[in-house]
């Protein structure tokens, strides 16, 4: 996975399921390298909504993704 465009918690659960499987580490395990509950770890990658923002950038720097914000319809 290069890049994935995320448009909500969906996606971007989608896309942490995906990169924790590639990692080959089970929720429990990928929920201890993130130091954060499995519980969190499951909502997160089941798109929950209304998880805490900061847990989520924790989760995603420890997987190595990287959060790029930009304006609709703007090319870099």
């Amino acid at each position: 996975m290069n890049e994935y465009l995320a448009h909500g918690p969906a996606e971007i659960g989608k896309a942490v399921r995906q990169r924790r499987q590639e990692m080959k580490l089970t929720q429990a395990n990928a929920a201890g390298l993130c130091n954060v509950g499995i519980r969190f770890l499951s909502e997160l990658e089941n798109g929950k909504p209304t998880l805490h923002l900061g847990k989520v950038m924790k989760v995603l720097r420890a997987f190595g993704l990287m959060t790029i914000l930009k304006r609709k319809g703007i090319e870099p």
